[in-house]
């Protein structure tokens, strides 16, 4: 009894995020994903909301679906660029009418990354400022975006920490952070967070690397660093995917763990609608699953 008591204490919470599907068979790898983590039976699956909501529609569909088809709970991204606070919170509203109850809050990438970003005179300026006023659309849920290696377009790294602390102070109950390699980078903004009074969970956010190119092309446009190791890990191995996925095991296995040593007890993948490498890692930690794995929810297309 001791040990099992012992189990289930130390098993994590976990969230996953996917991103809306453009195509038919991308449609089929997400659902087919969404089916494989499903039983892990995660806090939350969240959907992201591409550049100056050039996704909107088909992030609507997809956290409408997860709701209505699975027993999952969806957070669905907005986003301020591109938009007026008219279209932002009409989006907001027809989520809340739809039964989403918790919002990814961000302020999002110009189209095309357009810089320096310049706030829309019709628009929110900032994340801080629509999360403030999505508590006037309903009773949401809120999480917010954090970066350990401070966001790239930031001052310097108090103004994004104080920003951050501007999200938490207009509502925001959790930030996620950006994908990072080096876990001292996180513990270090832990450690600053809390000093600033933010008390809120700062979960991290974890990137299984399955494609280092790609992943180095996102790391240069988030401020992420790659560390000089994580290259060596991955030399020579473009064309061998098999060596590459049991390396990736590796590393973010290595990684978690060093996390939960320092007492994280939750954890985010951005699964990349990929679920071998995620439910590997939760495996890992400890996850077993809560209910018998299952088909993905209703014939794609319907």
């Amino acid at each position: 009894m001791a040990l099992q008591t012992k189990l289930d204490k130390a098993r994590p919470q976990v969230s996953f995020e996917f991103f809306p599907p453009k195509t038919k068979k991308m449609e089929e790898t997400l659902w087919n994903a969404i089916g494989r983590l499903a039983p892990l039976a995660p806090r939350f699956v969240s959907v992201t909301y591409g550049a100056g909501g050039s996704t909107r529609e088909r992030t609507h569909a997809t956290v409408v679906r997860i709701l209505k088809e699975t027993n999952l709970t969806p957070a669905a991204h907005l986003t301020c660029v591109g938009a007026s606070r008219d279209a932002v919170l009409e989006v907001a509203r027809t989520y809340w009418n739809s039964g989403i109850r918790h919002i990814v809050a961000l302020r999002g990438d110009a189209p095309k990354r357009e810089s320096p970003y310049v706030p829309d005179g019709e628009g929110f300026a900032y994340a801080a400022d629509l999360v403030e006023v999505l508590h006037s659309v309903g009773n949401f849920e809120i999480s917010v975006a954090a970066y350990p290696e401070t966001h790239p377009e930031a001052a310097n790294p108090e103004a994004d920490l104080d920003n951050l602390k501007r999200k938490i102070d207009a509502g925001a109950s959790r930030a996620i952070t950006q994908f990072f390699f080096d876990v001292d980078h996180y513990f270090r903004f832990i450690d600053r967070a809390r000093a600033a009074g933010i008390i809120v969970p700062i979960v991290p956010g974890i990137l299984p690397v399955t494609n280092f190119t790609q992943v180095r092309k996102f790391s240069a446009m988030c401020g992420t660093e790659v560390p000089a190791w994580l290259a060596d890990l991955f030399e020579g191995l473009d064309d061998d995917a098999e060596t590459r996925k049991l390396v990736a095991a590796s590393v973010v296995a290595d990684q978690c763990r060093r996390l939960e040593a320092g007492g994280v007890d939750e954890f985010h993948f951005y699964t990349l609608n990929r679920a071998d490498l995620t439910y590997a890692i939760s495996h890992i930690l400890g996850l077993r699953p809560k209910m018998p794995s299952a088909p993905a929810p209703g014939a794609v297309g319907n």
